[in-house]
């Protein structure tokens, strides 16, 4: 039956309005996990389905760009048993899904300072994104000790060390100047920003990019998050009408 209703849904999708970037926040895994009596860890492990689930529908619809808030620079502060279960799980899910990210014809690529991950998370990472880097179908991107305010502060040292250095005078600095300096330089802003769990925040996340994504939140909690759910999210942006701060005749 469930199977039945997704389909359905898939159907309702008008392919020529489709979202070319989709970024997700993946919130309620700890919920998710008090519910079942268990660890918030548990809550991780699982939603491991909810993130094959979400990249598969994308590719399949013809999203090109997929971007899921994994960790951010919030994130440290956490129990450290947490952190170190979340690091454990960061790489062997990467070293096992690696093989059907090339299947799938998906890049994966990160956005965030990776420096600050474990030497292991690092190494997954780097080999996982060399692996794949010619697949064309769609880009997974993970923002890993990622934070928007980082990613700001980032791009405003570049550009004062560029006036340092003389390559550039006040009047110059730009949008667009300021867009080629963000780590998501190399891929549209989202059109569609998904959160889970309920919860009516941006978290810190893709605070530049997100000025004019259509923002849908659902109550469902990350780890039970499917196709259908995703499905729903999209039919839902194809209804909004999107100004961009003009007024539509």
């Amino acid at each position: 039956m469930d199977e039945i209703f997704t389909m359905d849904l898939k159907e309702q999708i008008k392919t020529e309005i489709l979202p070319q970037h989709i970024a997700v926040i993946m919130d309620g895994n700890g919920r998710w996990a008090k519910k079942q009596g268990a660890m918030r860890v548990f809550g991780h492990r699982n939603a491991i389905q909810s993130v094959r689930e979400t990249a598969e529908g994308c590719a399949e619809l013809g999203v090109k760009f997929l971007t899921l808030y994994a960790f951010s620079t919030e994130n440290w502060n956490r129990p450290a048993i947490e952190v170190e279960a979340l690091m454990q799980l960061l790489v062997s899910t990467i070293r096992s899904e690696t093989k059907t990210l090339t299947k799938n014809n998906i890049r994966l690529a990160t956005i965030g300072d990776t420096s600050g991950l474990p030497k292991s998370c690092q190494k997954e990472l780097a080999e996982a994104m060399e692996e794949t880097k010619d697949n064309t179908r769609m880009t997974l991107t993970l923002a890993l000790n990622y934070g928007g305010r980082w990613e700001l502060v980032e791009a405003a040292k570049r550009i004062a060390q560029m006036a340092a250095d003389g390559q550039i005078k006040p009047e110059q600095v730009s949008e667009q100047l300021i867009n080629s300096l963000l780590a998501t330089h190399d891929m549209p802003d989202p059109d569609l920003l998904i959160r889970t769990s309920g919860e009516l925040r941006i978290s810190n996340f893709l605070l530049w990019q997100l000025a004019y994504s259509e923002i849908y939140i659902t109550d469902v909690l990350w780890p039970d998050f499917r196709k259908k759910d995703l499905h729903e999210a999209i039919i839902a942006y194809q209804q909004r009408e999107r100004r961009f701060g003009k007024v539509l005749s």
